[in-house]
Order: structure tokens, then C-alpha cells, then sequence
């Protein structure tokens, strides 16, 4: 049963993940995470504040159990599994440590920015506040987010996906080479 909680290999979970778009495709149905926060405003009444969540969100609850799954898989990975590491490239680690991540390899997540101690330095805590707002926004303007454009987006032979997921590698770099290395 171990090997459920190891890493897959590209040739097993690419596979299954085509599989998976194949039978949302044939079932008429598209994934997406960023869709589901839609949904779960519009089940909330939003659609009183603003006609972007008058649908009928009924047709979409199917796909909130892909947020469930993330969220049963994080608490499952974070207690249970925590044990595993994730083997990072030496030189990455190396150019972490100079930011003050020591914890790169060792952990799924560094610590030093998400672990719960963390949550009590005022520039960890506006970084995540910051960067979750980025995510938030950038996803909504761009009709999607990366699971979405990059999996279902392409796997449906969409210009604009392509287009985003661009966009996702070009913003990755600048931030990962020339933002990062300010902030920390």
C-alpha cells in the first residue's frame, strides 16, 4: 500500500489525468478549481450582489468534489504522510538556503513560510494575504486557473488556454528570477 503515497511517474499519472479529461469531455463537463469558488459564492446568494453568480450552480456541485478531494488529500498528506520527502535539486536548494529556506527538501512546503508559527511574522502573513489576493484575481480575469487552462483549457484545443498557460510560464519566471530574491 505504499505506493499510493509515493509520487507517481509521469507515465502513470499522465495517463489517468488524459483518461480523467476524456470522460469529462465525453460527459460534456470541463474541470477547473477556480470555477468551484463561483459556484460556492453563487450558493451563498452572491447572485443578489451581482449577476456574474445568477447561474444555476446546481449543474456545477459535481466538480466541488474536486475541492473536497484537495482539501481530505491535504489533511491526509500533512498528517499522515509528512514523513516523505520531496528530492529537490541541489543547486535549488543551495539558492534557497541564501534566502533563509532550510527547510527545502525536508518538507513538502517550507516551513518557514507556511509553517503555523509563520502566521505570526507580519511579512509572511502580507506575502500570503498578497499572493492569494494575485491568485484570486489573476485566475478570475483570465476565465480560469492553471488546472483549468493547462488540463482542460488545452485538452480542448483552446486558443486562449494556450495563450494563459503562456502567460502562467512567462509570470512564474519573472517572479521565481527577479521577485522573489527581493522579497526574501
Amino acid at each position: 500500500m505504499e505506493w499510493i503515497i509515493k509520487p507517481w511517474p509521469w507515465y502513470v499519472s499522465g495517463p489517468l489525468i488524459a483518461l480523467v479529461m476524456f470522460a469529462l469531455l465525453f460527459a460534456g463537463k470541463q474541470f477547473g478549481m477556480s470555477s468551484n469558488l463561483r459556484t460556492a459564492c453563487s450558493m451563498g446568494g452572491a447572485g443578489r450582489a451581482s449577476d456574474f453568480f445568477k447561474f444555476d450552480w446546481k449543474k456545477e456541485r459535481w466538480n466541488l468534489i474536486v475541492v473536497l478531494g484537495a482539501v481530505i488529500g491535504g489533511f491526509l498528506s500533512a498528517n499522515y504522510f509528512s514523513g516523505n520527502t520531496v528530492e529537490i535539486n541541489p543547486e535549488v536548494s543551495k539558492q534557497l538556503e541564501s534566502y533563509g529556506i532550510t527547510s527545502a527538501g525536508e518538507a513538502y512546503m517550507p516551513t518557514e513560510i507556511f509553517g503555523t508559527e509563520s502566521l505570526s511574522d507580519p511579512k509572511i502573513l502580507a506575502i500570503l494575504l498578497v499572493g492569494g489576493f494575485f491568485v484570486g484575481f489573476g485566475a478570475r480575469y483570465a476565465g480560469g486557473c492553471t488546472s483549468g487552462h493547462a488540463i482542460s483549457g488545452l485538452s480542448n484545443l483552446q486558443l486562449p488556454s494556450l495563450i494563459a498557460v503562456i502567460g502562467f510560464f512567462i509570470g512564474g519566471l519573472i517572479m521565481i528570477n527577479f521577485i522573489y530574491p527581493l522579497i526574501f
